[in-house]
């Protein structure tokens, strides 16, 4: 936490270089799982055949029913968020829209292959059911094909993989206190900048808060700790859901001649995100092991809200009427 603090206090371009470097050996763990495990899959690898009987055996494809699908949807979508944090860092490129552009092209195809390749690879591995993929599924994986030292690799990107979580979510946080402060929304400490252009008290107050929850996970791992993690569980969803609506709104208000970044298939692709981001909202209302994540994450929502009405009362001339 305090090396991360450090680097995003001297530049954002700091930031940006050891992201990059997170991310580069995430990337390269993830590719070479996909050549070695293409490899495997193809019967390349000494002492292994051409197998593919895991797609069809062990039940087959949706062996639980559909509805298992929707429950998985609801764990996986939190693996895959992030990609928001490109917008509030192309703020302060110095073309925020040829960034924005840039890097927002290739987030399909990073999906597909990266996440929904590496899973595909790992059905054809194990089959679905295996008591091995309980602790690690990529761990396991490599074990069966022979990759010695496989703990320790997996361990090492785990390990990269926090860090840049927690280097992203604490420059993410940092800015969104910056922009909140400058809507008078947050102390007007918070806007302030050293001759960097580093918003210092936003990312020291992000940094507290980041303190108090690693405080929070060693005095009580069982109950605050627990209690923060499921209030968190649903946020995203909703942030994402206020973003699509916006765009849809935002996008109708907007004329053609303005829009520098045009979306595929408007409004068509964007209604299809809401649906399905209330659909698992949804899910996790009738799902046990997730019902708890959406009430809770429904009432730090509320409190949100709550404080943004109180603020907005505040600042409220006493003679603007009602």
């Amino acid at each position: 936490m305090m090396m991360m603090t450090a680097t995003n206090l001297v530049s954002v371009s700091s930031f940006g270089e050891f992201e990059f470097w997170f991310a580069g050996v995430k990337v390269a763990t993830i590719v070479g799982f996909l050549v070695l495990g293409t490899a495997f899959a193809f019967g390349l690898l000494p002492g292994h055949g051409m197998d593919f009987s895991n797609l069809s055996a062990h039940g087959g494809f949706f062996p639980d029913g559909v509805g298992a699908v929707f429950a998985a949807i609801v764990v996986a979508i939190f693996s895959m968020t992030g990609t928001e944090v490109v917008t509030i860092a192309a703020a302060e490129a110095p073309d925020p829209q040829r960034a924005v552009q840039r890097a927002m092209s290739t987030v399909v195809a990073r999906i597909v292959i990266f996440f929904v390749g590496s899973v595909f690879l790992l059905t054809v591995i194990l089959p679905w059911n295996s008591l091995e993929l309980g602790a690690s599924p990529y761990v396991a994986a490599l074990r069966h094909m022979g990759i010695g030292g496989a703990d320790q690799i997996m361990n090492a990107v785990v390990l990269t993989a926090v860090l840049s979580c927690l280097n992203s979510g604490l420059y993410t946080a940092s800015r969104m206190l910056f922009v909140l402060a400058a809507r008078q929304e947050a102390p007007a400490q918070l806007v302030k900048v050293n001759r960097r252009g580093v918003p210092t008290f936003a990312i020291m107050g992000s940094s507290v808060v980041g303190f108090l929850c690693v405080i929070m996970a060693w005095v009580s791992p069982a109950t605050v700790f627990v209690f923060l993690l499921n209030s968190s569980g649903a946020v995203i969803l909703f942030v994402y859901l206020l973003i699509a609506l916006s765009q849809i709104v935002l996008r109708r208000q907007t004329s053609g001649q303005n829009l520098g970044v045009r979306m595929w298939l408007f409004p068509g692709l964007s209604i299809v995100t809401v649906t399905g981001i209330v659909a698992v909202l949804a899910r996790m209302a009738f799902d046990y092991a997730a019902r708890s994540q959406l009430w809770l994450s429904l009432l730090s929502w509320a409190v949100v809200v709550g404080c943004y009405l109180v603020t907005t009362l505040v600042r409220r001339p006493l003679n603007r009427p009602w």
